[in-house]
């Protein structure tokens, strides 16, 4: 199963949404993360909040969803407000689509500790939304019972 987790720019929680899932999935499961207007370049605290949590940033990078045309997602998850009242490019197809919205950490203002505390908490919650979709029954749901779980997860 591949899932999309889409985002604006594509360089904060996406990338750290794409990363936590594949750091946690298991086999025959894969994240990849887009960007509607990428910036084209990842956060370098995206990175560096990763690392410190031990979780590979190796192939990270800040692309649009042109990047899965030949490649479709099954699931496209929408992690930040403005992604969530754009509508999925038509290549998405069937895709199953979600929204689960995040503050975004990078707009945190204060000194060091209050941005760590805001990367860290965004990745605290992403990762408990990861295992909480991880844990889904897929072979007995069916796809609208999965589409209800899906937005369940949102409000974790």
């Amino acid at each position: 199963m591949r899932v999309l987790f889409m985002c604006t720019a594509n360089s904060c929680r996406s990338i750290l949404s794409e990363a936590l899932f594949n750091h946690l999935a298991p086999q025959g499961f894969e994240a990849v993360s887009s960007g509607s207007f990428p910036k084209g370049q990842v956060l370098p605290r995206s990175l560096t909040t990763l690392q410190q949590a031990g979780i590979s940033t190796e192939g990270l990078s800040s692309k649009s969803n042109d990047a899965f045309v030949d490649n479709l997602p099954d699931i496209v998850i929408t992690v930040c407000d403005k992604a969530a009242g754009e509508n999925c490019p038509v290549y998405f197809g069937p895709a199953l689509k979600s929204h689960w919205g995040l503050e975004d950490p990078s707009d945190v203002v204060g000194d060091e500790a209050a941005i760590d505390i805001a990367f860290l908490t965004t990745l605290a919650r992403i990762e408990l939304r990861c295992k909480a979709f991880l844990a889904l029954p897929f072979d007995s749901l069916s796809r609208d019972e999965l589409k209800r779980e899906l937005d369940k997860i949102s409000s974790l």
